[in-house]
């Protein structure tokens, strides 16, 4: 495993960042494309991301995110993103670093609660004209005028 050492602190979003000591590597051999090179060369990055241990995200913020990881959530509260797609070890790195931001982005938005609201005096009024105007209409169907 290889710890990403290029950064102190990668920044998420303006409000929040996460440490790079929170986020292990570890390089593995890839399925994908590559032909005879896939065989010798560790190009698949599976990227780990402490968040139990992680101290610059607040409560609420890690309760989302692990509600969001879902099955890439482990045991030990890591969360674990396997980039295969790109043929170069940086091009997957590069690409489960993303992937983990947008996933923190994701849980960062919080969703505003719903407030329960009664209709309008109104609207009332509107809703029982237009029964009453389509009742009619079915009423004048079923009229049974033989003259």
């Amino acid at each position: 495993m290889r710890a990403v050492s290029e950064r102190k602190t990668i920044q998420v979003n303006e409000r929040y960042s996460i440490e790079q000591r929170d986020i292990k590597e570890d390089f593995i051999r890839a399925s994908g494309p590559g032909g005879q090179n896939v065989n010798k060369v560790s190009s698949s990055v599976q990227l780990r991301f402490n968040l139990d241990g992680n101290t610059t995200l607040p409560d609420d913020l890690k309760a989302r995110l692990r509600t969001i990881a879902g099955s890439r959530l482990t045991l030990k509260g890591e969360i674990v993103l396997t980039a295969d797609r790109f043929r170069t070890q940086e091009r997957n790195r590069d690409d489960a670093l993303e992937r983990l931001l947008e996933l923190i982005r994701k849980a960062a938005y919080v969703p505003k609660t719903r407030k329960a609201t009664r209709p309008t005096l109104a609207s009332k009024r509107r809703r029982i004209e237009g029964k009453k105007q389509r009742g009619n209409v079915k009423k004048l169907r079923n009229s049974k005028n033989y003259d």
